[in-house]
């Protein structure tokens, strides 16, 4: 039994022009998938596609904008017409605006709320009949380390955060008779664009993370790739609803 083999399978990685997306792009390129990356950013998608040939598989990137119903079902049409159908699906795609609670406005908390949460409600909606119809499938919902923790900056994201964990063991309890396995991955501190900003705009965060972290560093897109293969193979067939932590132990310190 090949459990870690993803060749004949398609995956939609919304957000995967870049950072965590795209680390797991290339993680599941590697196992042989074909990818559709779905983003808003045309020439990150362009780039995107080049670093995903080098793994000889097929990769076609997809304008979306994920906060929109009919941007998402384009896409899954576009996926399914090109490649057969979708297979697996991974909701990256994410942002934050830092403010303490009481400075954000309705505008600005449901644009985090949309991209964040609302977003993956959408592409799992349309991802699910595709799915059932080839017999099974994967989602992997991206959480955070703000799905467990709080902070005064990260209200909207934290809360969009925690409510993809509870929206994943929603799915995976309704969708387990239909063969579709759903987990969520909990990144901790990563080296992206995002946290970059974050670190210039929260004093003392890149000390505080490195203290905490007992792995010591920092960590990488590239290092949610094997996760990524594992929850999309046939070796988490029997794993669902779960949420895993990809933190160099961050969450395990007191």
């Amino acid at each position: 039994m090949e459990l870690f083999t993803l060749k004949g399978r398609v995956a939609v990685v919304t957000g995967g022009n870049g950072g965590i997306g795209l680390g797991i792009a290339k993680g599941l390129a590697s196992a042989g998938a074909s990818i559709v990356v779905a983003a808003r950013d045309a020439d990150k998608n362009e780039a995107a596609i080049k670093e995903l040939e080098v793994f000889a598989v097929k990769a076609m990137a997809v304008e979306t904008d994920v906060r929109k119903l009919d941007s998402c079902q384009s896409m899954f049409d576009q996926a399914t017409a090109s490649y057969g159908g979708v297979d697996i699906l991974v909701n990256n795609a994410g942002m934050n605006i830092r403010q303490q609670p009481q400075e954000y406005d309705l505008e600005a908390w449901n644009t985090v709320m949309e991209t964040n949460l609302t977003s993956a409600m959408l592409c799992s909606k349309f991802a699910h009949p595709i799915m059932k119809q080839r017999g099974g499938g994967k989602i992997i919902n991206i959480g955070s380390m703000m799905s467990i923790f709080g902070a005064p900056f990260a209200s909207a994201y934290a809360a969009s955060k925690g409510g993809m964990v509870q929206f994943t063991k929603a799915c995976a309890s309704a969708w387990a008779a239909d063969n579709i396995q759903v987990n969520a991955v909990l990144p901790g501190w990563i080296d992206t664009d995002l946290t970059r900003r974050g670190r210039k705009e929260v004093s003392g965060l890149h000390e505080r993370v490195l203290a905490r972290t007992p792995a010591g560093r920092w960590g990488v897109p590239d290092d949610h790739a094997g996760i990524a293969i594992f929850l999309s193979g046939k070796g988490s067939d029997f794993v669902t609803g779960a949420s895993i932590t990809v933190d160099g132990g961050f969450s395990i310190q007191a």
